[in-house]
């Protein structure tokens, strides 16, 4: 049985799987990256954050990616143009939006970011 998601990018409509700019960046010698990288937990959010990357678009996604972006590497997804300073915008962009509750938050998406890259070591 095929399960096929669609990733809604708030603003910008689906995102389909075949798109997937993890499951471009695969190595061409690995046949499960695709099914195994998609259902990691916070795949969704390095998928959004890696499409923002490549548009040149700074949001949370994108810092969050560009935050892991040397152990994202490491396991074979290229991340292009990480931001500098990735921590300190991010956490700036958060007070923006969620003013008392950005720290809260950012330890929040910092937990799902060590969670997808531990997943993805491990399913290498």
């Amino acid at each position: 049985m095929t399960r096929t998601t669609t990733i809604q990018i708030r603003g910008r409509g689906p995102l389909p799987p075949e798109e997937s700019l993890v499951s471009r960046t695969r190595p061409s010698n690995d046949y499960n990256w695709d099914v195994t990288h998609s259902v990691l937990p916070g795949a969704d959010l390095i998928e959004i954050g890696l499409k923002d990357l490549s548009d040149g678009l700074e949001s949370v996604p994108a810092l969050l990616v560009s935050i892991g972006a040397p152990r994202l590497q490491r396991v074979g997804i290229v991340v292009p143009h990480p931001f500098p300073s990735p921590e300190r915008r991010l956490y700036a962009l958060l007070q923006q939006t969620e003013g008392d509750a950005a720290h809260a938050r950012y330890n929040a998406l910092i937990r799902r970011l060590v969670s997808y890259e531990r997943a993805a070591e491990c399913a290498r």
